[in-house]
């Protein structure tokens, strides 16, 4: 028996040197929550979840006692007992996110147990690198604001991405002076989208493609709120640019409510929140029932970040054809100490590629001086 000795959930915090924010909120640091789960034998496993860092470690908290003393890889079981408990007030929301990272824990302790990475046990590698978009352009406080998006994208460019993704959600006159600026700098030989966190209704987000047409986006992500469905259905069958987004919704119901609907032309669930790495395996299936395109949210450290890359590889893509197109990941590029310190080794960007990891499990080895630097203290 692979028995579970111990889940510890650690509590991380970067401060960062210059606040940015969004069309929501604004961020001084980084809190993120990540959990590693020990057997009686010492293999070990990380995971991590997405959303509010003090919140998710309370879950973790929760859901650990249901687990400890059982058979690891026994992880179907053991996801259906922490859905069981969650189901009758936590469906959606922040307490998934807990059962998530405890799900990409047991992945990559499963992997060290039967020495194959995540993506063979997910069924197989499609492709052994993955091509990832540059995700940053947040806005920050003073001076030219669509001067300095410019420069940064640029920089991404300068690294070998080939995509880049800005956010919007300042207004349409705004938004549309800083896509000016950024396309400029980056000239039409780089895919360009653009991110509004759920900042507009249909009206506006209508406007607002339209005013954009000229910058040949290629996609618009979160345009409206999650819940809008007959809008993002609207918005998608009248618009040019692909409509993506998803981050927001849990569990394959969610998935099977926002595809049904023919929301969006790619969903986006975060890896970290809507079930793990289990669930999202689940929605791939959900995305060719219903002929759309899936890619992950990323937007933590490197665990996450190793997740989405297995599931990448294994994924199919719609419609089938000789020449097939190649998904993007998402590589936030924002000031992330959690992101660059946490990792023994760093996932490399080669030619805007990261190559999928081939070790066991999900391929990754944590350096556990420095999540005792980044613990956030009582």
């Amino acid at each position: 028996m692979n028995k579970i000795s111990s889940i510890e959930p650690f509590l991380l915090v970067d401060k960062l040197r210059v606040p940015f924010h969004f069309s929501q909120f604004e961020y001084s640091e980084r809190k993120i929550c990540i959990v590693k789960i020990t057997l009686e034998d010492g293999i070990i496993g990380w995971g991590e979840g997405y959303g509010p860092g003090l919140l998710v470690k309370a879950g973790i908290e929760q859901l650990a006692p249901l687990l400890i003393g059982r058979d690891a890889l026994q992880h179907e079981n053991l996801w259906q007992d922490m859905y069981r408990m969650a189901y009758d007030y936590a469906r959606k929301g922040i307490f998934l996110s807990a059962l998530s990272a405890i799900d990409i824990a047991l992945w990559d302790i499963k992997g060290k147990l039967l020495n194959q990475p995540v993506s063979i046990l997910l069924g197989g590698r499609k492709r052994e690198k993955i091509k990832m978009y540059a995700t940053g352009m947040y806005f920050t406080n003073g001076g030219d604001m669509p001067q300095k998006l410019a420069s940064e994208a640029l920089s991404y460019k300068k690294r070998g991405f080939s995509a880049v993704k800005m956010k919007v959600g300042q207004g349409l006159d705004i938004d549309v002076a800083n896509v000016a600026a950024v396309r400029k700098a980056i000239g039409d030989d780089t895919q360009l989208m653009i991110d509004a966190n759920h900042a507009y209704d249909l009206k506006e987000a209508r406007q607002l493609i339209r005013r954009l047409t000229d910058y040949h986006i290629f996609w618009f992500e979160e345009p409206l709120k999650n819940e809008d469905y007959e809008g993002y259905a609207e918005l998608r069958r009248n618009s040019d640019i692909l409509i993506v987004g998803g981050e927001c919704e849990y569990l394959k119901y969610g998935a099977h409510e926002m595809m049904s609907k023919r929301c969006v032309d790619i969903f986006q669930p975060d890896t970290g929140a809507c079930g793990g790495i289990s669930e999202v395996k689940n929605m791939m299936a959900i995305a060719k029932v219903h002929h759309t395109n899936l890619t992950p949210h990323t937007w933590g450290t490197g665990i996450a970040i190793a997740a989405n890359l297995h599931l990448m590889s294994n994924l199919d893509t719609v419609p089938h054809r000789m020449n097939m197109p190649e998904p993007l990941m998402e590589l936030d590029c924002s000031p992330n100490g959690l992101r660059e310190e946490l990792l023994v080794k760093n996932f490399e960007l080669n030619n805007g590629y990261i190559d999928v990891p081939t070790s066991a499990g999900l391929g990754i080895e944590l350096n556990e001086e420095k999540i005792e630097q980044h613990l956030l203290k009582p």
